[in-house]
């Protein structure tokens, strides 16, 4: 079987490998989403006569910790990424099975938060504010999970392109890398805007 050109190993004309240039790329079309929608809240805001504080009616050790258990499965993320790179698939497997955990992790914790919400009867139709918290949120756990879902096969049936494609493999690792941490940083934006100010 022939290999697609540039899989592997970078193109002359950009200095990336497909799937590289490619997710750099989408990332470009997700920073214009969230940019959007974090101009909209900051209109938003700035129009609104009374505007809740997010440290008054958010969890912020919720919040808090939720940060935490992101920024630790970036790590994570990277130690697989680097693992592959060491030949070292046992710690690659455990990294990228810790990664795997945190989110799951942050999507529990994001679940007792809106369901705390949602049994005092604050649902997005409350106000502005809980339509842009919910909706920022909400596309932001969308994110987790298919992030979760694209790890958790390369964690399973997907591993399986390291014994016949190590180089390949550990580019796509890279690559679903590059997106998790996109992921996190969002959140890292989020948490601010919306828990602190």
């Amino acid at each position: 079987m022939e290999m697609i050109p540039y899989t592997v190993e970078a193109r002359k004309d950009t200095g990336l490998y497909n799937a590289k240039l490619g997710i750099w790329l989408f990332l470009a079309s997700e920073v214009m989403l969230f940019g959007g929608l974090f101009s909209s809240y900051i209109l938003l805001r700035l129009g609104a006569p009374v505007w809740p504080h997010g440290k008054d009616v958010l969890n912020v050790p919720l919040g808090t910790f939720n940060t935490m258990v992101l920024i630790s499965s970036s790590v994570t993320m990277v130690l697989a990424w680097v693992a592959l790179k060491q030949k070292n698939f046992p710690k690659f497997k455990a990294t990228l099975g810790l990664t795997i955990l945190c989110s799951l992790l942050f999507m529990v914790v994001k679940g007792f938060e809106y369901g705390a919400k949602f049994s005092h009867g604050i649902f997005p139709r409350e106000n502005t504010y809980y339509a842009i918290y919910y909706t920022l949120t909400g596309l932001h756990a969308l994110h987790i999970i298919g992030g979760v879902v694209v790890l958790a096969y390369f964690w399973g049936p997907g591993s399986k392109m390291w014994l016949t494609q190590p180089e390949r493999f550990t580019n796509r690792i890279e690559v679903v890398g590059l997106y998790w941490h996109f992921v996190d940083l969002v959140w890292i934006f989020l948490f601010p805007v919306l828990y602190l100010l």
